[in-house]
C-alpha cells in the first residue's frame, strides 16, 4: 500500500538535489505541504527554488545545533523527512576533512536524536546515502548489491557511511521509521562539482569565448548515470513504498567511462573543445568502478527512470549554457 503524506521536511532544500526534490513534490503532489531547512549562516542562495520558492516554507536551522533541530521539528511536525543535507564535494573533503566529517555526522545524529526526543511526531525518515560508501569495489562484487562490503575511499564517503549506519542503528535500537537509499551517480545541472556538470559548464564557457580549454581529472573511472529528475522521483517513491529498516540501491542503467562522457559532450558542442589534464583535479584516491544492482528497489516499487541518456545530457548542457549566459 502506498503511503500518503501531508507535510514533508527536506534537509538541504537549497542544495542541488533538495531543490529538485522540492520541485518534484510540488509539481506532482500539490496536496503535500513542503518544508525545508536552511542554515542561518549558509552562503547558499535560493535561486534553485526560483520556480517554486513561494510554495515552500523555509526554516532557519543548523543541524549541528540540537536545540535548533528540536525547535524546527516541533514547529513543522512532519510526517516524512528527506535527509539530503551534507557537505558533498568528494575532492574538497580531502582538503577539509574535519569540517565535512563534523557537519555530516553530527548533523545526522542530531536529526535522528531530535526525532527520537520529539515525542509528538513519528515521521518516516529517508537517509539519502550514496554509492560512495562502497568505495573501490572488487570486480567479483560488480554489479554492486546492497550487501557489498563497505569500503569508503574519502573523508566524505566515511561521513556518508556513518550517516547510513546511524540510520540503521536508530531504526533497530530506537524504533525510528528509517529507510536508507544509496544513490549512484546522477546528471545534475545545479551541482557544479560533479564531473559531468563541470564538463558541461566548461563546454558552455568555451562556446562563448569565456574559456580556452577544458580541464579534467581522471577520465578512466566508470560511472552509471541517472537524470537528477529521475533520481528525486525515486526518492519520493522510496518514501511512499519501500520497507522500513531496509537499504536500497538507486541509479540508472547507462554505464560509461568519464572520458567517454566527455566525448559525448564534445560531440554536442558548437565549436572545438581543447582539453587538458589538470593535476589539481585528481583525487588522492579515486573510486573507479560504480555499477549498481538496483533490482531490490525495482522489485519493491516497479519504478523505472523516465529520461533517456540522450535527453539527460541535452538537458544538462542546455541548463549549463543558460547559467553561463545568465549567471
Amino acid at each position: 500500500m502506498t503511503r500518503k503524506f501531508e507535510k514533508v521536511l527536506i534537509t538541504g532544500v537549497l542544495g542541488s538535489g533538495g531543490s529538485y526534490l522540492a520541485e518534484h513534490i510540488i509539481q506532482n503532489h500539490p496536496d503535500v505541504r513542503v518544508h525545508g531547512i536552511s542554515r542561518w549562516h549558509s552562503t547558499s542562495v535560493d535561486t534553485h527554488l526560483v520556480h517554486v520558492g513561494d510554495r515552500i516554507s523555509l526554516h532557519e536551522c543548523d543541524l549541528t545545533d540540537l536545540s535548533s533541530v528540536l525547535n524546527t521539528l516541533r514547529s513543522v511536525r512532519p510526517d516524512a523527512i528527506f535527509h539530503l543535507a551534507s557537505h558533498a564535494n568528494v575532492r574538497a573533503s580531502f582538503i577539509t576533512p574535519l569540517a565535512v566529517l563534523n557537519n555530516n555526522i553530527v548533523g545526522t545524529a542530531n536529526l535522528l536524536e531530535g526525532v527520537r526526543l520529539t515525542q509528538e511526531i513519528d515521521p518516516i525518515i529517508q537517509v539519502c546515502s550514496t554509492s560512495e560508501v562502497y568505495g573501490q569495489v572488487d570486480q567479483k562484487n560488480v554489479p554492486i548489491k546492497e550487501d557489498c562490503p563497505i569500503n569508503p575511499a574519502s573523508p566524505y564517503a566515511v561521513s556518508k557511511v556513518t550517516q547510513d549506519l546511524l540510520g540503521g542503528i536508530y531504526y533497530g535500537s530506537y524504533g525510528l521509521k528509517v529507510i536508507r537509499t544509496r544513490m549512484f551517480a546522477y546528471l545534475n545541472p545545479r551541482r557544479r562539482d560533479l564531473f559531468a556538470t563541470s564538463f558541461a559548464t566548461q563546454v558552455a564557457r568555451i562556446e562563448v569565448g569565456l574559456q580556452s580549454e577544458l580541464l579534467h581529472g581522471n577520465l578512466d573511472s566508470v560511472r552509471t548515470l541517472i537524470d537528477v529528475r529521475d533520481a528525486v522521483e525515486a526518492y519520493w517513491v522510496a518514501m511512499t513504498e519501500c520497507e522500513l529498516g531496509e537499504v536500497y540501491n538507486m541509479g540508472g542503467s547507462t554505464v560509461i567511462k568519464v572520458g567517454e562522457f566527455l566525448e559525448v559532450l564534445k560531440g554536442l558542442a558548437k565549436c572545438e573543445i581543447p582539453c587538458r589534464l589538470s593535476e589539481e583535479l585528481l583525487r588522492p584516491t579515486d573510486v573507479t568502478l560504480q555499477i549498481p544492482d538496483t533490482s531490490k528497489f525495482q522489485k519493491t516499487t516497479d519504478w523505472k527512470p523516465k529520461y533517456t541518456f540522450e535527453e539527460s545530457v541535452s538537458h544538462l548542457l542546455e541548463e549549463c549554457r543558460k547559467s553561463v549566459t545568465n549567471p
